[in-house]
C-alpha cells in the first residue's frame, strides 16, 4: 500500500541543556537543517504546519515560525495534540502532499523547555491537562494521572516495578549509543527502584526528562520526493484513536486510543505488528510504553514487562524500541519530544544510526500519544 507520501528530509537539533536557545531559534535550526537535508531550498516548501511551545505561546505559533524564517507557504497552521501533535503533523502532511495541494511540506517543532521555563512555568503549563471542574480543583498531576494507570495495571495483568524499571534501563542503555542524547550515563534496575517516588508507583527515573531541543521533517509528494528519491522514506499507513480527553472520562485505564490508531495505520500499510522491524513509541512514563506495547499488538497482555526484563526492547531482542533513548533519556522538549521519535525512524530506514543500526531495518512503526494517554496518532513507514 502507498499513501504517495515520502519524508525527503530530517534534522534535529542538539538536546539537553541548551544555553541561550530559544523556541523559535530551535525551530529554524531543525527546519533549515531538514530541508537541505532533502536537498531543498526554503522557498521550495510551499506547506507548513508547526505544534506548540511552552515557553513562547502563541495563538498562531506557525504564522510565527514562517516571519521568523521569511518562508511563505500557501498552507500554515499549527496542530496542538500534545504528544501526539508530531505524529499528526505528520499524517496531516501526507495528506496534503498525497491530494496535489501541497508539494512539500515542513513539520516542525521545538522548545528550550530546560533552560526557558521555570519550575512553577512548567507545573503551570501542565496543569491545565487536568479538567478544571473534576480534576484540577482536588491537586491532580500529570505523574498522578498516569500513576493511576500504573496502578490499575499492575493490579490487573500483574506487571510489577521491576518491569518498568528494565523498560527505563534499556532506554538508558539505547541513549548511551547516541551522541547527542540528554542522559547517556548507565542506571540499573536498582537505581531506577531507589530514585525519589514521585507518584506511587511511579519513580524519578520512571518519567521522562525536560530539555532543551527541535526536530523537523520534509514530508514530499512521489512526483516531488524524485530529486531525493535515494533517502526518501515512504510513509505506508497512518491512524489516529480518539478514547477521551481527561482520564475522569476514560472508558478504561488499561485500554486506550492507540489500540484503534495502531489498528488503522497497519490496515494502510497491509503489514501486521509482527512485521515492523523497529518502533520507535512514545514513551512519557515507563508504564506509558508497557501499556501502549500491548494495546498495540506487539505483545500480549502482560507480556511487555518480562519482555523488556529479557533484553526484547533492546537492539537484539525481539523489537527493538526507542533506540535513541526514547523520551526518558534521549530527550523530551514539548512537541519536539514525538518529532525525535520520528527523526531516529527516518534515520534507522536510511541506515543512518551508526551504533544504534537495527540489521535489516525496513519497516518502522511509530507513535506518539497526548495528554494523558488521550489523543493516539500511528504512522507505518518504509524504506524507499
Amino acid at each position: 500500500m502507498s499513501m504517495n507520501a515520502f519524508i525527503t528530509g530530517a534534522s534535529d537539533t542538539s538536546v539537553g541543556e541548551l544555553p541561550g536557545s530559544s523556541c523559535m531559534g530551535l525551530h529554524a535550526e531543525a527546519a533549515f537543517g531538514a530541508i537541505a537535508d532533502a536537498g531543498l531550498e526554503p522557498g521550495d516548501i510551499d506547506g507548513v504546519l508547526c505544534a506548540y511551545s511552552f515557553t513562547e505561546p502563541h495563538l498562531m505559533l506557525g504564522s510565527v515560525f514562517c516571519e521568523y524564517t521569511g518562508i511563505h507557504p500557501g498552507f500554515c497552521t499549527a496542530v496542538q495534540a500534545g504528544g501526539a501533535s508530531a505524529c499528526i503533523m505528520i499524517m496531516q502532511a501526507a495528506a496534503l502532499v498525497a491530494s496535489g495541494q501541497c508539494r512539500h511540506v515542513l513539520v516542525v517543532a521545538g522548545d528550550n523547555r530546560l533552560t526557558g521555563l521555570s519550575r512553577d512555568g512548567a507545573v503551570a503549563a501542565l496543569a491545565e491537562v487536568g479538567h478544571p471542574q473534576f480534576e484540577r480543583p482536588f491537586g491532580i498531576s500529570v505523574p498522578a494521572s498516569y500513576a493511576l494507570v500504573a496502578q490499575r495495571y499492575m493490579h490487573e495483568y500483574g506487571a510489577t516495578p521491576e518491569h518498568l524499571a528494565a523498560i527505563a534501563v534499556e532506554h538508558r542503555r539505547h541513549a548511551g549509543r547516541h551522541p547527542k542524547a540528554h542522559k547517556r550515563d548507565p542506571i540499573s534496575i536498582d537505581d531506577v527502584l531507589n530514585s525519589r517516588e514521585i507518584s506511587t508507583p511511579l519513580r524519578l527515573l520512571d518519567c521522562c526528562l525536560i530539555s532543551d531541543g527541535g526536530a523537523a521533517l520534509v514530508i514530499s509528494s512521489r512526483a516531488a520526493s524524485a530529486a531525493s528519491s535515494k533517502r526518501s522514506v515512504e510513509i505506508l499507513g497512518a491512524g489516529q484513536g480518539h478514547t477521551h480527553e481527561h482520564i475522569v472520562a476514560a472508558p478504561s485505564l488499561t485500554d486506550f486510543g492507540c489500540k484503534a490508531s495502531s489498528a488503522r495505520a497497519f490496515a494502510a500499510a497491509g503489514v501486521r505488528p509482527a512485521d515492523i522491524d523497529v518502533a520507535q513509541i512514545y514513551d512519557s512514563f515507563t508504564i506509558t510504553l508497557l501499556v501502549e506495547l500491548e494495546s498495540i499488538g506487539f505483545f500480549e497482555r502482560g507480556q511487555a514487562g518480562p519482555a523488556a526484563l529479557q533484553g526484547e526492547l533492546g537492539l537484539g531482542g525481539a523489537l527493538p524500541c526507542n533506540t535513541h533513548g526514547g523520551l526518558l533519556s534521549y530527550g523530551h522538549s514539548g512537541a519536539a519530544g514525538g518529532m525525535f521519535h520520528a527523526v531516529e525512524a527516518v534515520h534507522q530506514l536510511r541506515g543512518q544510526a551508526d551504533q544504534r543500526q537495527v540489521d535489516g531495518a525496513r519497516l518502522a512503526f511509530v507513535h506518539g500519544d497526548g495528554g494523558i494517554l488521550s489523543a493516539h496518532c500511528s504512522l507505518v513507514l518504509g524504506a524507499a
